[in-house]
């Protein structure tokens, strides 16, 4: 039976089990997940939180990974700015990026949302508002998400994978993982 992890993955954290890059020491997944055999199915940007998915079975980490299986991801994201219908119409419609046109996303403004608190905190500027959409992607380019709100004028100040497929942070705290069921 195939291993299907779920871990709440913090800000700043590699998504990778070791750390080529650096001199200096920094976090990476067997910081918090000591289980053999085990690896990433898809990727969370280190300046990215939430939901990562790891499991031993690499015909479910391709169907969860690669974009052609289109398993939606759902993100939320805290955005600059007061987001209105105009730069939700555009998510949903598509937007222009340098590698081409995105799928069609679903997009809604939401409230914030009640999550654990970010170390560190985003930056916050007292003359520029920020609102929060819930932005569900069909596709996974490369920091694809806040190209996108970069590219409807709102850019990301923080963003949260919340689910995949079936499979959400519910119940998850931050830095914790289970198995799937």
């Amino acid at each position: 039976m195939a291993k299907l992890i779920l871990f709440n993955k913090p800000y700043g954290v590699l998504p990778q089990f070791t750390d080529r890059g650096s001199e200096a020491k920094r976090a990476t997944l067997s910081d918090f997940i000591d289980l053999p055999g085990v690896y990433p199915a898809g990727r969370l940007d280190r300046d990215s939180e939430g939901l990562m998915m790891l499991t031993d079975d690499g015909k479910m980490q391709a169907r969860i990974a690669d974009p052609k299986y289109k398993i939606p991801k759902t993100y939320l994201v805290q955005v600059e700015g007061d987001i209105g219908e105009k730069s939700l119409a555009l998510l949903r419609r598509g937007v222009e990026l340098k590698d081409g046109m995105t799928r069609p996303a679903e997009a809604e403004r939401i409230a914030e949302p009640d999550l654990w608190p970010r170390d560190p905190p985003i930056r916050v500027r007292k003359s520029v508002p920020d609102s929060w959409i819930k932005l569900t992607i069909r596709e996974g380019r490369n920091r694809q998400v806040r190209r996108m709100t970069a590219a409807v004028d709102h850019p990301t100040l923080r963003l949260v994978r919340w689910s995949i497929g079936d499979w959400s942070l519910e119940g998850l705290q931050l830095a914790q993982w289970r198995l799937a069921e």
